[in-house]
């Protein structure tokens, strides 16, 4: 893929960039720590500016966001609460839930997604439960655009500094998205559980 990624770039140059950042955060199988340090080690070339990479990767980011946050919008808390509240008992979901997920998004949104846009395997997904909160369009993108900047800068600056081993950046990267998506699963099996075991003691 990291080969891939570099003829894109090598043909397209910054708008290669702006097209596989948009595409990343629709398709996460295509990773931003192959796409950025990719473009830090094309800079490192001289073939472009590591500024203007920066930059551009940000905006692409950006935009990759809108397509699932007024997804997450159109969809929005009321549609949700009543599925929860019709067809959520399987999953131990009711529409208090969404309620109390909503007003802790509410609450806590903007960092959500300012540190949200930094971790691989979320950074995509805080788009719809931004949406869904209806969290003021403005303010997403600026927090969006905050993240997506911190984390291109880092990761096209590993790439400009490792030069060819720019793919050790991924193989760092990696094993931390796991970890972090196993997290995130372990976390949600515990919050159903937890679910459940509310509702038995309600109904004794």
């Amino acid at each position: 893929m990291a080969e891939w990624v570099q003829n894109v770039m090598d043909t397209l140059g910054y708008a290669g960039i702006l097209l596989l950042m948009i595409v990343e955060n629709l398709f996460p199988p295509i990773p931003s720590e192959v796409i950025l340090p990719s473009a830090g080690f094309a800079a490192s070339r001289g073939s472009l500016n590591v500024a203007l990479v920066v930059v551009v990767a940000t905006i692409g980011s950006v935009l990759g966001t809108l397509p699932l946050y007024y997804i997450g919008r159109a969809f929005g808390e009321e549609k949700l609460v009543a599925w929860a509240d019709k067809h959520g008992k399987w999953l131990t979901l009711r529409g208090k839930d969404i309620r109390k997920a909503d007003d802790w998004f509410d609450k806590h949104g903007t960092k959500a997604v300012l540190f949200g846009r930094m971790i691989p395997g979320i950074r995509s997904l805080l788009s719809l439960p931004a949406g869904m909160s209806e969290m003021p369009l403005p303010k997403f993108l600026i927090y969006s655009a905050i993240g997506s900047a911190l984390w291109a800068s880092l990761l096209v600056g590993a790439g400009y500094v490792l030069g060819e081993n720019y793919d050790r950046v991924e193989q760092y990267i990696s094993p931390v998205s796991r970890i972090i998506l196993v997290l995130l699963v372990l976390g949600a099996a515990v919050w159903f559980m937890r679910r459940k075991q509310a509702q038995r003691a309600e109904t004794t």
